[in-house]
């Protein structure tokens, strides 16, 4: 008998497993790399979806471009942006231009994708060291990674640390927090279950009662536990 597991009912995305898009009012990206000059942070938002607040930086009179709040900005800063830029909080500029034992985040994996890396609320890389081809940088993980010197980045923490410090309270507004992440605010173990809503579920009290291993060939409805490894090799006929 087929059961709805939840894993396998979220599949890719949909219905009430969709972060809800009308609460996002636009995408937290690097400017455009045509985008060069003195900005000013016009307001601090928060942004559904994000650990971190996002400030609302005007260059020009370019489009009001969304970056992640440094620690300790405020509306009014100013914010250099482009190559040749005053080397200060917020500021977005090519690795090469960074100096070595400076804090960055919302870091570039690769030139003008807009920042990819370090962007949760409290967290920071470190530029260890120039090359003449790339750039040494330590991400939050401890690990060295390296950097082509034109990938751009922002000076400074990401604000909102502490955050994970603050209890929810009630399970409510966990669920409310969670609904725009995209993600279940609440776990339930397979084995709590009744039979008819996981393989795992019922008995006498909670236990697998099966192997717990299942096969990668395995019917979507059994899919469950702990899967087998992927088949390296052809099966010998």
């Amino acid at each position: 008998m087929g059961k709805r597991i939840i894993s396998r009912r979220r599949g890719a995305g949909t219905g009430p497993y969709r972060s809800p898009s009308h609460r996002h009012h636009g995408p937290v990206r690097l400017p455009d790399p045509s985008v060069r000059g003195i900005g000013r942070i016009v307001s601090l938002e928060h942004a559904p979806g994000h650990t971190a607040p996002v400030a609302i930086v005007r260059v020009g009179e370019s489009e009001p471009a969304r970056l992640l709040a440094p620690a300790g900005s405020a509306t009014g800063d100013p914010v250099p942006v482009g190559p040749g830029g005053e080397l200060r909080r917020g500021s977005v500029l090519p690795l090469s231009e960074i100096p070595d034992g400076t804090l960055v985040c919302n870091l570039e994996a690769q030139p003008h994708d807009g920042g990819k890396l370090v962007r949760a609320a409290g967290t920071s890389a470190l530029v260890v060291a120039h090359q003449a081809s790339e750039v040494t940088v330590q991400l939050p993980s401890g690990a060295f990674r390296p950097f082509r010197p034109d990938c751009r980045a922002q000076v400074g923490v990401v604000a909102g640390a502490g955050r994970s410090e603050r209890p929810f309270a009630k399970a409510g507004k966990k669920v409310l927090a969670y609904r725009s992440l995209s993600k279940p605010a609440f776990k339930v173990r397979g084995v709590a279950m009744n039979p008819v809503n996981h393989p795992f579920g019922g008995g006498a009290h909670q236990h697998v009662g099966r192997p717990s291993s299942v096969s990668s060939g395995t019917w979507p409805g059994a899919k469950v536990g702990r899967f087998g490894p992927r088949r390296k090799k052809a099966r010998k006929k």
